[in-house]
């Protein structure tokens, strides 16, 4: 299975994969992150490797991980060491990379509207890693978080944040507002470690709703100026009200016309810069590399200072 997923820029609908993993729950992902579907492949175990890792696998000359999701997610396994895996591997693709998941059966591809995604209730297992959820009949549908997934494994990104001096900015782009929008945790804290190293003010909200909330309140005539946001920062794959939505409410407001917008998405792939643009953002980032943020970031700022 390769090349999932078509470009869309007239319809702001998600494509999910479901799935099951140790039980009749079933699990989705955002088919844009999908590359292929293959068969458990021959795995090479590594001394000392995380227990959640299946083994490496070579893919047309690329070694890449595979990560046995459910483990991962904290799903209870019962699975006889001895015996050869059985599954599917899904290989995906964001991030900057390619990663591999082992599920046990892939079923089929859902369509649904961005507000048809909500966030999570409480109390649900594997909270942490899940995006959002949907139904499909009967069943609810989680969508994984797989950034939060890959990030139990990966090394961290911290050595990047050294490359971002605060100096960069002139005085003036320095004191501008920005509204960080992302419903992952981890997305959050990786963003603010990079706002902090620049030295700029930024508020934080978890979904575009909230988002829409904070800019009409900051952003409004009634507001202090100073107060005002200069640049929203946003995710695209959010429950309810989505990146591209967001963008489009925004361009909608003419007090909001001169907010800056950068999309910050871990989707790889020139559809996003379509989308974007299409929608009216300014620019489009795939996460997550600190300096390449500063710099988008840096010159957001000092393109609303010359307006």
């Amino acid at each position: 299975m390769q090349n999932t997923a078509n470009a869309n820029t007239s319809s702001n609908r998600l494509e999910i994969l479901l799935f099951n993993l140790t039980g009749r729950q079933p699990f989705g992902i955002n088919v844009l992150k999908v590359k292929e579907i293959i068969p458990v492949p021959h795995l090479t175990q590594l001394p000392d490797s995380n227990p959640f890792i299946c083994g490496v696998a070579n893919l047309r000359g690329q070694t890449l991980s595979v990560i046995d999701l459910a483990r991962a997610i904290g799903q209870p396994v019962k699975r006889n060491e001895n015996e050869p895996l059985q599954g599917s591997v899904i290989i995906t693709e964001f991030n900057r990379g390619l990663h591999g998941f082992l599920v046990n059966q892939v079923d089929k591809i859902i369509h649904r509207d961005w507000k048809e995604v909500l966030p999570p209730p409480r109390g649900l297992g594997s909270a942490i890693f899940t995006s959002g959820v949907t139904r499909e009949n009967e069943h609810l549908i989680q969508i994984l978080d797989l950034e939060s997934v890959i990030a139990e494994f990966e090394e961290p990104v911290d050595a990047g944040y050294a490359g971002i001096s605060p100096n960069d900015l002139s005085d003036e782009a320095k004191r501008k507002w920005i509204l960080v929008v992302d419903d992952s945790a981890m997305a959050r804290s990786q963003t603010a470690k990079a706002l902090q190293s620049m030295g700029v003010p930024y508020v934080m909200a978890r979904d575009g709703k909230e988002a829409l909330d904070i800019l009409n309140k900051l952003n409004s005539a009634e507001a202090e100026p100073s107060d005002a946001i200069s640049l929203l920062l946003s995710d695209i794959e959010m429950p309810e009200l989505d990146g591209y939505s967001l963008t489009q409410a925004i361009r909608s407001k003419p007090e909001l016309s001169n907010l800056y917008i950068l999309l910050h998405t871990s989707l790889n792939g020139a559809i996003n810069t379509e989308r974007a643009e299409h929608c009216g953002a300014n620019a489009v980032l795939t996460k997550f590399a600190p300096e390449e943020l500063a710099r988008a970031v840096s010159k957001g700022l000092e393109a609303t200072v010359k307006k």
